[in-house]
């Protein structure tokens, strides 16, 4: 059974995944960003750097894409100045633009259109010899195209096949129409975004529901279930006034993601680390001392510690080089074992991932490809106060936070006139240039404010109460009302 809870925002949209129960999968995206996987813009060639093999092209939206120049891609003979179609691969990190490609894909549920090359592509997972040679005889493709027939073809008949293909071409046909004619570089297909992406990978899930907070996402999801005969979903409209996510209890299981160190069962825990160059993950035997035997001890410790590094990888979408380091052991066969542990961690994943073994110094490595940004890009910003040394939870996020929470106060104490609130001194600077902006950003302009800043390690806490006995000695905190 596997729930998906979405929610949008006034900045962001997010999204929480269930699978039998368990936290699996969390997506945030910044609702004013306009780049992100699978966008297909028209673009222009600022620049080619032939050391790098790389072309960069301005796709309006402020920093260059850049595009990797191979025969294979048909774009080595692109010149300064070429006008062209890209669709985003990866998303701008950083001072780095996003990265482009000229081979356009149009993704559906059965088939996706590819301008690479013109043929018909088989899923490797579909195996039947006889249902894969009548496809390749019955499928009608476009002569300038080619098409990619997904796995969940099998679930429909070949008419259903047909039809989408013939949508998603009209699709692509109109892109190019649009990029034609228009006189400027942009954005010319939003391929749905996050939620679209989201329904497409769950598409073959038996027991589905979905929860969405806004009309218009519950509508398009409607929609997008009707046209697919195969696909059993229960949707439903979340109409509280308390947030989704504070309502079914995510808030504070994602702010939690940014936490270093994550908690082991046996005793045990992990140290997550980020840097430019990779993410270091780090096994510890902590309290697991119950077994007097050392070797079983630092086994299973990291057999659990492998099944929660692969579900933290998910969770936090950390991509590129991962490091594993887990506590020593010698043992090969045990080795296999927690290799083969994260590699069953990896199953569902949708990005492609690689699970090399045992280094010599105990230490693991895998590759993830990345698909959209980490989890720290949204709700982690540099801190000031160590000069951009160290980092805080994200501004903007913190304030959808306190909002929730005062909004799920307000509809329980109608008549609250004032709330005390204790806030990392980190952000004093940031409330203080633009208080009227903050109050009203927590949604908490029809009350009294009083903000005690403090070094803590909380964030914030906020306590909703008569000040009046203690007037004379809270007035030093007033901030507002």
């Amino acid at each position: 059974m596997k729930k998906i809870f979405i929610e949008r925002c006034t900045d962001f949209l997010k999204v929480a995944v269930l699978d039998n129960g368990e936290f699996k999968e969390c997506f945030i995206e910044d609702e004013k960003e306009e780049i992100y996987s699978g966008a297909i813009y028209k673009g222009v060639v600022k620049n080619i750097v032939p050391a790098i093999k790389c072309a960069f092209v301005d796709i309006g939206n402020g920093k260059n894409g850049y595009l990797y120049m191979d025969s294979k891609f048909n774009n080595v003979n692109i010149k300064k100045g070429d006008e062209m179609l890209v669709e985003i691969v990866k998303e701008s990190i950083g001072s780095k633009g996003p990265k482009v490609s000229n081979a356009i894909t149009i993704p559906g549920r059965y088939s996706v259109i590819i301008t690479l090359n013109t043929d018909i592509n088989i899923s490797k997972k579909i195996s039947d010899s006889k249902y894969i040679k009548m496809l390749k005889e019955n499928v009608k493709k476009p002569e300038d195209v080619g098409v990619m027939i997904r796995t969940n073809a099998q679930n429909v008949s070949l008419e259903d096949i047909n039809n989408e293909i013939e949508n998603l071409y009209e699709t692509y046909v109109g892109i190019r129409k649009k990029a034609k004619y228009s006189n400027k570089v942009g954005i010319v297909y939003n391929a749905g975004g996050t939620i679209e992406r989201i329904m497409r990978d769950n598409e073959d899930v038996a027991d589905l529901t979905v929860v969405v907070n806004d009309k218009k996402d519950f509508d398009n999801i409607q929609n997008y279930i009707l046209t697919k005969k195969d696909m059993k979903c229960n949707l439903k409209l979340h109409d509280s006034n308390i947030s989704l996510m504070e309502y079914y209890g995510f808030e504070r299981e994602i702010v939690k993601l940014i936490d270093r160190k994550v908690m082991l069962k046996c005793g045990g825990y992990l140290i997550i680390d980020n840097t430019e160059a990779m993410h270091v993950i780090d096994v510890n035997s902590g309290k697991n001392i119950k077994n007097s035997n050392l070797a079983r001890t630092a086994f299973l410790t990291n057999m659990e510690a492998a099944k929660e590094a692969a579900r933290q990888i998910i969770l936090r979408n950390l991509s590129g080089i991962i490091v594993i380091d887990f506590i020593d052991i010698t043992d090969e066969e045990a080795k296999s074992k927690i290799v083969n542990v994260l590699k069953q961690g990896f199953l569902k994943d949708k990005n492609k991932t690689i699970v090399y073994p045992f280094t010599e110094l105990n230490i693991v490595q895998i590759a993830r490809r990345r698909r959209g940004k980490s989890i720290y890009d949204y709700l982690e910003e540099k801190c000031d106060s160590c000069i951009g040394s160290g980092r805080k939870l994200n501004f903007e996020y913190m304030k959808n936070l306190m909002r929730n929470k005062v909004i799920r106060f307000l509809e329980e104490h109608e008549k609250a006139k004032s709330i005390y609130i204790e806030m990392d001194k980190r952000y004093e600077n940031k409330i203080s240039l633009d208080v009227e902006g903050f109050i009203k950003d927590i949604g908490a302009d029809n009350l009294s404010v009083y903000i005690e800043y403090k070094s803590k390690p909380d964030v914030f806490k906020i306590n909703f109460r008569e000040l009046s006995s203690d007037m004379e000695k809270m007035q030093q905190y007033k901030i507002y009302g």
